[in-house]
């Protein structure tokens, strides 16, 4: 793809386990793939499929310090049919973070 992208991996309360950044990956990418990650294992769904503007996302936005990013971008990681994570990426389009993040979560064998 030709990007520069940062990773995040979370379990299902939010906390990370895994992250990585590229060479030359922006700063604010750090951010970007780490709310969103923390917005999928939140919700049990991709990030970009959340609206933000609903109050219970608000209040639950501001319990996590306000960390969630409701960008697409993010997927959750499911085992057995058990939400235990998600991962999200950051430093693309939406359309390539969300692209990564499911490539990622496939190679988990979720």
């Amino acid at each position: 793809m030709n990007i520069r992208i940062s990773v995040s991996v979370c379990d299902a309360g939010g906390q990370l386990l895994a992250f990585s950044r590229m060479d030359g990956a922006g700063w604010a990418t750090i951010y970007g793939a780490h709310g969103k990650a923390i917005t999928s294992a939140a919700t049990g769904s991709p990030s970009g499929r959340i609206p933000a503007d609903l109050p219970v996302m608000q209040r639950t936005n501001e319990l996590s310090g306000n960390r969630m990013v409701y960008s697409q971008g993010a997927v959750p990681i499911v085992i057995d049919g058990q939400l235990v994570g998600a991962i999200g990426v950051g430093g693309g389009t939406a359309k390539q973070d969300e692209e990564c993040a499911m490539a990622g979560a496939m190679g988990l064998h979720c």
